[in-house]
């Protein structure tokens, strides 16, 4: 538990209206939850050590646990073509646990959606990947008038989540695929040591259906009809049914994600498309252009934050990176446009969508705001909660 500093009046009133920066890392008060320490410390520092030692597994047992964790993968896929689940983006993160389950010796089946918003350097990024290891693809293509109707209704929204209904149709297509093919593992990037920060008023939902289809509800203008989605049912399905486990397998391993790149980059040809998740022009262009000029949030402090807790670079680098641009100029404008004209609405309509008052997932319909959510919760994390108590 963090100690709160003591402060003068005088103090309390310079940090209530000022700026202020962690001592430790660089996230600071453009996360309005942060809270410091006596010696200046946030509490996302705070809580990456608690994760490191909760999440992340203990360099002493790894070897182990990775071997017990592949066996019982080889023998659930014992006369199956795939053993295990894997989702493709074309970033590090991805690319990496690709190239670790043939290290490992698995059978998987890669998995890709497709919302419309692709660079072909991504694109190129996964076929390069999956030919040089031999790996399977199935590619979810949605629909794309649905998915630009949802995007939008998102951004009407006026909250920082507008990047929730690709990761939540990811998770939906991975649950569905996994139990098409009666898969139980599903091996995620996902990783405490590239990733372990992100505030939460910056990016809520991904797992809340309820909120998606009130804000769709709310601001959309046509159905959806085939966009996966994942409900309060299926989750629990997931987990008690069909017996899915989601294994952040790069937190099983010492993974470095600079070495990660240089690996992926001599032995599968793969290219580097410039910031994270910058693999997809519109989450480059969100992030780069609509979060920091709306909201005031710059993903790449949680993510330079990250990388010097794990130390993978320092303060120092870290303060002297978050100085540049999030985008290069030119390519900022460019994806401005792009996006403008693909989403089928003028310069004007954008204006306004970028001036309306912020709002967040609190201002809507969600299980994050319902009383059962803790319910879900306690269900959703029943089968972890009794396999602790049975070691």
């Amino acid at each position: 538990m963090i100690k709160l500093e003591q402060q003068t009046a005088a103090e309390i009133q310079n940090t209530n209206s000022g700026y202020r920066m962690c001592t430790r890392c660089i996230m600071d008060t453009s996360d309005p939850e942060i809270v410091f320490d006596v010696e200046g410390v946030c509490n996302h520092c705070h809580q990456y050590e608690h994760q490191r030692k909760t999440v992340m597994v203990d360099p002493k047992d790894r070897k182990r646990l990775l071997e017990d964790l592949v066996k019982s993968i080889q023998e659930e896929g014992q006369g199956k073509e795939y053993d295990c689940l894997i989702g493709v983006s074309g970033g590090v993160d991805s690319t990496y646990v690709a190239y670790l389950t043939r290290e490992l010796g698995l059978k998987p089946l890669a998995v890709h959606m497709d919302n419309g918003w692709n660079s072909e350097l991504a694109v190129t990024n996964i076929k390069k990947t999956l030919d040089h290891l031999g790996i399977d693809l199935y590619t979810e293509v949605l629909d794309w008038e649905e998915f630009r109707d949802l995007q939008l209704a998102f951004l009407k929204a006026s909250t920082p989540d507008s990047e929730i209904p690709t990761d939540h149709i990811i998770t939906a297509t991975l649950m569905a695929i996994a139990k098409k093919y009666r898969i139980r593992t599903i091996l995620m990037g996902s990783n405490v040591s590239s990733e372990g920060i992100l505030p939460r008023m910056w990016s809520q939902g991904i797992r809340d259906w309820r909120y998606i289809k009130s804000v769709h509800d709310l601001f959309g203008t046509q159905p959806m009809k085939s966009l996966p989605h994942a409900n309060l049912t299926s989750f629990i399905l997931s987990r008690t049914v069909w017996k899915q486990r989601w294994v952040n397998i790069l937190d099983m391993i010492d993974y470095d994600k600079a070495r990660a790149m240089d690996t992926i980059q001599r032995d599968l040809e793969w290219v580097y498309y410039g910031g994270k998740h910058y693999e997809s022009v519109y989450t480059r262009f969100f992030q780069a252009y609509i979060l920091p000029q709306k909201f005031g949030y710059d993903k790449r402090r949680a993510h330079l934050s990250t990388l010097v807790l794990s130390g993978t670079i320092t303060r120092e680098q870290a303060l002297e990176e978050i100085k540049e641009p999030t985008c290069e100029p030119e390519l900022l404008r460019h994806d401005r446009a792009f996006v403008i004209k693909k989403f089928g609405i003028n310069e004007a309509e954008f204006e306004r969508i970028m001036n309306l008052p912020k709002k967040t997932i609190y201002d809507y319909p969600a299980y994050e705001n319902a009383w059962f959510l803790h319910v879900f919760r306690t269900i959703y994390r029943l089968p972890r909660l009794l396999r602790a108590r049975r070691a």
